[in-house]
């Protein structure tokens, strides 16, 4: 075993060497791509309104998603109106749409209609977020901050506030793509306009802002009703995630005591089907929010004990603190002069 162990190591590491020059390549080519913005060779937008992007540095989910929720109810608090703009990556419309709560989420996005769901915010998905952002200004001109979910690289869309978001990977080996998990030089890239750094795992790999994340006390099924989490105790359940890390919400439930007799993983923004949900009857199953927005309305889930499990995430309060100092200067009615508009 020691020796396939080893030989696995270093299949991993002779593969990181072979893609090192098309990282190489890469790397130059997010350079000089950021600096064609930075000249203005690149047309890049500024809009009336503060924009706060909220995005990784690393590819695959880091919990961007839980972080922009955060900050539109972090806002909503101080009575200031909030929009959101988003890709809504993986979604099967073309064009710019308004997420609605009838609106599909193969349409929208799971992750545009589970942040609607949540904040009852105004929510527009487009391939090109200026887009996004014009249309969200011309349905709801009292927009008074705007809210990028992902979007750290999209230039076009000048920006007033920069967060990443970093998992317990950090900044893995430190290699761009595809010898890595980088989509821009790190630490260089923090240098360059980044304002925050919130990690959302438990191990912090450099400095920034931590947060905390747990499950919450019930799981709700999709008629609204709600079952607590302790009842489950005892009791054997299926595991259900389609997310960028389903081993995480599969070791947060057997934290909290449950006993899953089966555990089934699936790609982030999995497209669900009636075939997923065969062979489940008479089991209780457990998903996460993001998936029980595109699972409740699958035919075949009416006949389940299917409950979707929120996810508690708390920004430390000196992370809001930092926000609000960053955002208060720019809730100004003159225009911004923040110094990384472009980047």
């Amino acid at each position: 075993m020691k020796h396939l162990l080893q030989n696995a190591w270093l299949s991993r590491g002779t593969l990181a060497c072979l893609l090192w020059p098309l990282a190489q390549c890469y790397g130059l080519l997010v350079r000089l791509r950021r600096a064609l913005y930075r000249r203005g060779i690149l047309r890049s937008e500024r809009f009336r309104v503060p924009v706060v992007v909220v995005g990784n540095v690393v590819a695959g989910g880091a919990g961007k998603t839980p972080l922009v929720i955060a900050l539109v109810r972090h806002l909503q608090a101080q009575q200031l109106a909030v929009g959101v703009v988003s890709r809504g990556y993986g979604r099967t419309a073309s064009g710019c749409v308004e997420v609605t709560p009838t609106a599909p989420p193969a349409q929208t996005g799971d992750e545009p209609a589970l942040i609607h769901r949540l904040t009852g915010a105004p929510v527009f998905v487009a391939r090109q977020r200026t887009q996004a952002l014009r249309a969200l200004l011309a349905a709801h001109p009292e927009t008074a901050v705007v809210i990028c979910d992902d979007g750290l690289q999209h230039y076009a869309l000048q920006r007033d506030i920069e967060i990443a978001a970093f998992d317990d990977r950090g900044a893995g080996n430190g290699w761009l793509l595809p010898a890595g998990p980088l989509r821009e030089p790190w630490p260089e890239r923090q240098r360059q306009g980044l304002d925050l750094v919130l990690h959302t795992g438990q191990r912090p790999a450099f400095d920034g802002f931590q947060s905390s994340r747990q499950l919450a006390g019930e799981a709700w099924s999709a008629d609204g009703g709600q079952v607590a989490l302790d009842g489950l105790r005892g009791r054997p359940v299926t595991a259900l995630a389609g997310i960028a890390n389903p081993q995480a919400f599969f070791g947060m439930l057997a934290d909290a005591g449950l006993t899953l007799e089966a555990s089934i993983a699936l790609p982030d923004h999995h497209v669900f089907s009636e075939a997923d949900l065969a062979g489940l009857q008479g089991r209780t199953v457990l998903c996460t929010e993001k998936d029980a927005v595109k699972l409740f309305a699958l035919p075949a889930a009416a006949g389940l004990d299917l409950l979707a499990v929120p996810l508690v995430f708390s920004p430390e309060p000196a992370f809001f603190a930092a926000f609000d100092a960053l955002l208060a200067p720019r809730l100004s009615p003159l225009p911004s002069t923040h110094g990384h508009q472009i980047a």
